[in-house]
């Protein structure tokens, strides 16, 4: 049937959804008397809250030596607080019917609780001993560690996360960002109860942390909960300066590994959430490799040629660095002409940029795809809260964010590829060396 694709069906699902999923969102900023503040977004139709937060740090804040710290404490947050051991502490969580998870990046230590209302001051009271006092007992502290040992051992056995390693090591030299977060057998096997408990007062405070709340709660109630919980922690982290880095590209990194497929990843400049032209160089990554089936790599490399299942490109933005990164996998023997392919198609980008149409099917896409990936369930609408306040971009910016996408122009999207595409990339192959390629 002419005129019939699968993104066309796909866009016109998305525009259904999008109107009444935003309208839904209403975000009001709640602040408690002592001062700690949350975006909160309710929701009574079902009984359940969800709190997500997020306390700036992370395994860039982990000591020389010590690499791994932050990943390690984030593992033993439900794992015995207060006067709470390990099973005591688990057993209640179950009885409750609730789930707690931590997990430590980068740069933030995250954490999220679901529950029913019905129990949420119960919960909430796990919830305070778990950030405010953390046993670190010996018992589960050497069964996480000896979990995170496991792991380390099996990534030192995979030669696409080595691969990934000497590559960040290349381009990021001796900053923070070139360590693995979970350590290596070294490190994590030097810390100490004590290190843990020096680490946790040094982060956890009320200075560094962001807090989305979504559901069965209302303004009143969650200020009181918000002192219940996080009012009691130090007013100020800790927290250790980390310069900005600016990734060392034009070079290349091989990792020469007997693979039936080779993995290339190439790594170009970035730009900051809050620079003025992210959207035109967001709406560019998406049509050069973000949007998947309908993207430039997609189809040279896969639909065209079949040199892979597939070829993306992403932009990562870091609290210290910036990165648009091109990302495939493909028999060894075709390596070499699948990263001519991609350099082809980053070129023609730069010199050429995108079409009217494309844009404006990019424009479609990305303005409706957010509703699905960030507002489709009151975790990742917790979740959104918390990244929109990281990244400083206001209470009103979901309502704002298509007329900010609609205001980008074709020339600002070319301009956009020429700034970020023009330098020459760092380039990872993992996989059998290339003769003569």
């Amino acid at each position: 049937m002419r005129g019939f694709s699968m993104a066309g069906v796909l866009f016109a699902f998305i525009l259904l959804l999008v109107a009444p999923v935003q309208a839904a969102v209403k975000i009001q900023e709640v602040k408690s008397e002592k001062g700690v503040t949350a975006w909160l977004v309710e929701d009574h139709s079902i009984p359940i809250v969800t709190f997500q937060f997020a306390f700036e740090g992370g395994s860039v804040q982990d000591p020389v030596g010590k690499e791994g710290l932050a990943n390690l404490m984030s593992g033993l947050f439900d794992e015995g607080a207060g006067d709470l051991d390990s099973e005591a502490f688990q057993k209640k969580l179950q009885d409750l019917g609730a789930e707690m998870s931590f997990r430590a990046g980068s740069d933030a230590i995250t954490g999220q609780v679901r529950m029913l209302s019905e129990n949420s001051d119960e919960v909430l009271k796990l919830l305070r001993l778990a950030i405010t006092s953390p046993r670190f007992d010996t018992d589960p502290v050497e069964r996480i560690r000896s979990q995170i040992a496991v792991q380390i051992r099996s990534d030192e056995k995979d030669p696409n996360k080595q691969g990934y390693r000497a590559l960040e090591k290349a381009i990021y030299g001796d900053h923070p960002y070139a360590r693995p977060d979970e350590g290596t057998l070294e490190s994590i096997g030097s810390i100490t109860t004590a290190d843990l408990k020096a680490f946790h007062r040094k982060l956890f405070a009320r200075s560094n942390i962001t807090i989305g709340v979504v559901g069965d709660i209302d303004a009143a109630t969650l200020g009181k909960a918000l002192d219940e919980v996080f009012g009691n922690l130090p007013e100020t982290a800790d927290l250790t300066p980390v310069a900005t880095v600016e990734p060392k590209l034009d070079q290349e990194v091989n990792v020469d590994y007997p693979l039936p497929q080779s993995t290339i990843q190439l790594v170009y400049p970035g730009i900051e959430r809050d620079d003025p032209e992210f959207f035109a160089a967001y709406l560019m990554n998406h049509i050069l490799g973000g949007g998947t089936f309908s993207s430039h790599l997609f189809t040279e490399v896969r639909e065209k040629r079949g040199l892979a299942y597939g070829a993306t490109s992403y932009l990562m933005s870091r609290n210290h660095a910036q990165t648009l990164a091109i990302q495939t996998a493909t028999r060894a023997e075709q390596a070499s002409q699948a990263l001519a392919v991609i350099e082809d198609v980053v070129a023609k980008m730069r010199d050429e940029g995108p079409s009217e149409a494309e844009l404006v099917a990019a424009k479609t896409y990305v303005i409706g795809a957010y509703a699905i990936n960030n507002l489709d369930s009151s975790a990742s609408i917790a979740r959104t809260l918390v990244g929109l306040q990281q990244d400083d971009l206001g209470i009103d910016y979901i309502e704002k964010r298509a007329d900010l996408i609609n205001a980008v122009t074709l020339d600002d999207v070319k301009q956009a590829a020429r700034r970020l595409l023009t330098a020459k990339p760092a380039v990872l192959i993992v996989g059998p060396a290339q003769n003569g390629g």
